[in-house]
């Protein structure tokens, strides 16, 4: 397995591997629109995508929107649109994928908001420190 950044040369992959993660979870597919914008995100780099690669295929993937923390004065990076295909799944590709992108994203923290059912998941990737609750607003 190879870990790298996506690109947004890698589109079609992406946009193919979030389709099946929305599919996956019970979400509505989305449209062009949507692509475009994600697109336009990940060429502006407001957005960073990191992929598991099986040779030349795409299998996984996660993003980091990087902001910034006064808890440290640095960049910190929220994680998100994690998916990995389900027969690239419990071979270690989950945690290399996680690692790579907090390592490679620059970020001083890294966190994830999730389901309740996802904790142990995200624990057994190393996010391990409870930060209480995430709240969305409006």
């Amino acid at each position: 397995m190879d870990y790298r950044a996506i690109k947004a040369s890698d589109m079609d992959a992406l946009w193919d591997l979030q389709k099946r993660y929305k599919a996956e979870i019970g979400e509505e597919e989305p449209d062009d629109a949507a692509k475009e914008r994600l697109a336009e995100a990940v060429r502006t780099e407001r957005i960073l995508f990191f992929g598991a690669f099986d040779g030349a295929d795409l299998v996984g993937c996660c993003s980091v929107t990087v902001g910034f923390s006064t808890f440290d004065y640095r960049p910190s990076g929220v994680f998100e649109d994690f998916y990995i295909c389900p027969a690239h799944r419990h071979q270690g590709a989950a945690r290399q994928l996680a690692a790579f992108a907090y390592q490679k994203s620059g970020v001083s923290t890294l966190t994830v908001g999730c389901a309740d059912c996802d904790v142990p998941l995200y624990r057994s990737l190393g996010f391990s420190i409870p930060l209480g609750n995430l709240l969305a607003f409006g």
